[in-house]
């Protein structure tokens, strides 16, 4: 990636993290509290195939996953797909130990408690210990709450949209008429920079900021010579790069208890583009290697972080009638079947797992680590784990 980009990417990265969080919740939250407690990293990816992954053809794709991951970690060579294989429902299924079946662009909230809502409400702790960083478009802020009674947003967790950094100064400028700026690079950069200045902003259906509130001066000046740098250069750069980046300075602003990242580069195989799905994954190897590179070097997460990385389902076979890896919505096992890995504090010792498991396993395991209980969660805890 060009160097102008990351420093563009890491400056994003440290405006969210710095401004995200409303007067009241920075006001009256000590985002250190609870540094001594156990803490988990859930890092979703989208729909990949065991043939681009872990089949043996597929291992050059992802070669820090297999080579340097692998190793550590215990592996679930079986998790399986048993509910609606789209993005909001599989990812609210596998935040809240139920198969869910509402609506796949999420316009409606999970229906059971989301791990966020147990623990915050068992454990007491404030929001800033619990959050979401997508680059995921089916995704809302809605995926961070469920519609349950007694439970619900008061219990729920941040959720941030990273790459709409990226896109709502061009949905801006347009829906104000104000395209031509884009034929010139330097009204780019302004357009952007009136972007990054709003607050409370919102494009294409994301909310992208809840409870944003003026920016610091200095991440200002950090955002705007970042964005500077950015615009007067080209080349291709990645919504999951800034994800990663975001993620990272959330991790170390606020280290919080419950931290899900998710990459979603890799969902380019909707448009046809074999090349762009494959580079995707790759991607997403290289920069889940770095948040346990991350895990490794902060002395917040280092000895007490568990971190576990799956997919949220494969996708169709070659030669169906959907169109191979374009969807996911067969139920053969290139869709349903998929794979997973846990590192760090609850690994007793490394080993494969080759015993069917499934995605709503995952929740009331992660419950059991942090100390609560998910008592309308329908997956069974995961043995292999370190109580």
């Amino acid at each position: 990636m060009d160097p102008s980009k990351r420093t563009f990417l890491r400056a994003a990265g440290l405006l969210v993290a710095d401004s995200i969080l409303s007067h009241q919740l920075r006001g009256g939250d000590a985002p250190r509290k609870y540094s001594d407690s156990r803490k988990v990293l859930l890092v979703i990816l989208g729909g990949v195939r065991d043939q681009e992954t872990f089949s043996p053809e597929g291992q050059i794709n992802i070669p820090h996953l297999a080579n340097d991951l692998v190793p550590q970690s215990l592996f679930y060579r079986q998790l399986r797909n048993e509910g609606v294989t789209a993005h909001f429902n599989t990812t609210s299924s596998i935040l809240t130990g139920t198969w869910q079946r509402v609506d796949d662009w999420g316009k409606l909230a999970p229906t059971s408690p989301t791990l966020f809502e147990y623990l915050r409400k068992q454990a007491g702790i404030p929001k800033s210990d619990v959050w979401v960083v997508a680059s995921n478009k089916a995704l809302t802020n809605l995926i961070g709450a469920s519609s349950a009674r007694d439970y619900g947003p008061e219990y729920g967790a941040n959720v941030v949209f990273p790459k709409q950094l990226l896109i709502t100064a061009v949905e801006n400028a347009l829906r104000q008429g104000r395209s031509r700026n884009f034929a010139d690079r330097s009204k780019v950069q302004a357009e952007m920079e009136a972007m990054l200045r709003d607050n409370n902003y919102e494009g294409l259906g994301w909310t992208v900021f809840d409870a944003a509130e003026h920016l610091d001066a200095r991440a200002r000046r950090i955002i705007e010579d970042a964005v500077a740098a950015f615009v007067q250069n080209t080349g291709p750069t990645s919504g999951d790069e800034l994800t990663y980046f975001v993620s990272r300075e959330v991790m170390r602003a606020f280290a919080p208890r419950l931290l899900v990242v998710i990459f979603s580069d890799m969902e380019a195989a909707h448009f046809g583009s074999y090349s762009m799905y494959v580079g995707g994954i790759r991607t997403a190897d290289r920069l889940t290697h770095q948040i346990w590179q991350e895990v490794a070097s902060n002395d917040e997460y280092r000895g007490r972080t568990t971190m576990v990385v799956l997919p949220e389902f494969g996708r169709d076979p070659d030669g169906s009638s959907t169109n191979g890896f374009f969807n996911h919505r067969s139920a053969e096992d290139s869709c349903r079947k998929t794979w997973m890995m846990c590192l760090g504090d609850a690994v007793e010792k490394p080993q494969t797992v080759e015993r069917p498991v499934r995605h709503i396993d995952l929740s009331p395991t992660l419950a059991q680590r942090l100390g609560c209980r998910m008592h309308e969660a329908r997956g069974e805890r995961l043995v292999e784990w370190r109580v």
